[in-house]
């Protein structure tokens, strides 16, 4: 395998000598000082978007960054009931089209605010008349100066490709943000929680993901409302650090179509949270079981799940990929790999 070849003697190096290790070890103390850092603005965006509520929610990230905004989806829309959909970059950078953004809230979410076609995007979205958000780890960055609002997501510096501790400060931003616009006592008072519980997952012991998918080639990865973002964020991680081809569906969507290729021995990894979605989910891990599929459950009290650190609903995909960081981090050098040097990929990406 030509990526095997390229990698330096990976071997030699321990899971808590790679920089995604590092840094994704710092989810707790990030979550800690951004909750605290931004709680007065936050607190004033969500009394604003009460005054004047937005028609609809307007989304914009890449990678790492769009899973953020599905998370941000299903908060939204069962928190404020706004209607909220993920916009497509290209229809600003590169196809030039003018859309009707009046009274929309546009959230964009970055680590590094410097992407081309994210830059066009917020730019159109603005001069069309939105109010533009920007949940962003630079803070000096040009997607930062564009914003009416920056939150930003105190993560410090994210040397890794993987982006880890970034991802996790934009979860619990986008939480943050809202449970003050919604004025969710129980979400605020579990957000306090929320970086001591980071901390307790980061200490749990994932290995049985590792010996199960060290020899894996393809895997589903399964969540469903804010666990799809975690879904899609873990298939990514085993993508680029891994080298394993991972496609991430939701719970449900994975019944139409998908589920024609499980068959016996094929490992699916399935994330849930305890909302209204988690008795379908464990439905569908007993009949995936039922079919001889090879099930890596967490978030739910099955035999042989995980163990997970738990948390209110809303916050427990958060949780979840915290405990998945450093399992990634560990498969990726079982499998030969180095998480820290993902071929073709590079921390900004210049996409128009």
């Amino acid at each position: 395998m030509a990526w095997r070849e390229r990698v330096s003697n990976p071997s030699a190096r321990t899971p808590d000598s790679t920089r995604m290790f590092q840094e994704a070890a710092e989810g707790a103390s990030v979550v800690d000082r951004m909750l605290r850092a931004n709680r007065d603005a936050v607190g004033a965006l969500g009394a604003s978007l009460r005054a004047r509520p937005p028609r609809a929610v307007v989304t914009l990230g890449r990678g790492s960054s769009d899973h953020a905004t599905t998370y941000a989806k299903y908060l939204i829309e069962t928190g404020a009931g706004v209607l909220t959909a993920s916009g497509a970059p290209s229809v600003s950078s590169v196809y030039e089209a003018r859309q009707a953004l009046g009274d929309v809230l546009f959230l964009a979410v970055s680590q590094s605010g410097r992407s081309p076609d994210l830059l066009s995007a917020v730019e159109a979205a603005r001069d069309a008349g939105a109010r533009v958000v920007a949940l962003v780890n630079d803070a000096d960055s040009p997607m930062a100066g564009l914003a009416h609002v920056v939150l930003p997501l105190h993560a410090g510096p994210e040397t890794s490709v993987a982006a880890t501790k970034s991802y996790i400060a934009a979860l619990a931003g986008i939480a943050q943000l809202t449970a003050a616009w919604t004025q969710d006592r129980e979400l605020a008072a579990a957000l306090d929680r929320l970086p001591d519980q980071l901390a307790q997952a980061w200490t749990l012991d994932w290995s049985p993901a590792v010996t199960t998918l060290t020899p894996a080639q393809s895997l589903y990865v399964l969540g469903r409302g804010p666990g799809f973002a975690a879904a899609q964020e873990a298939a990514l991680k085993l993508k680029e650090t891994c080298g394993l081809h991972a496609e991430a569906f939701s719970a449900a969507e994975v019944l139409h179509g998908p589920m024609a290729l499980v068959e016996a021995k094929f490992p699916v990894f399935i994330l849930a949270q305890g909302d209204p979605s988690e008795a379908g989910v464990v439905d569908l891990a007993r009949s995936l079981a039922a079919r001889g599929a090879q099930l890596l459950l967490a978030g739910m009290d099955e035999p042989g799940a995980l163990p997970f650190a738990r948390t209110h609903a809303a916050l427990q995909p958060i949780a979840l990929i915290q405990s998945f960081y450093r399992m990634a981090n560990a498969l990726s050098l079982a499998r030969g790999f180095d998480p820290d040097s993902p071929p073709h990929l590079r921390k900004v990406t210049e996409t128009v």
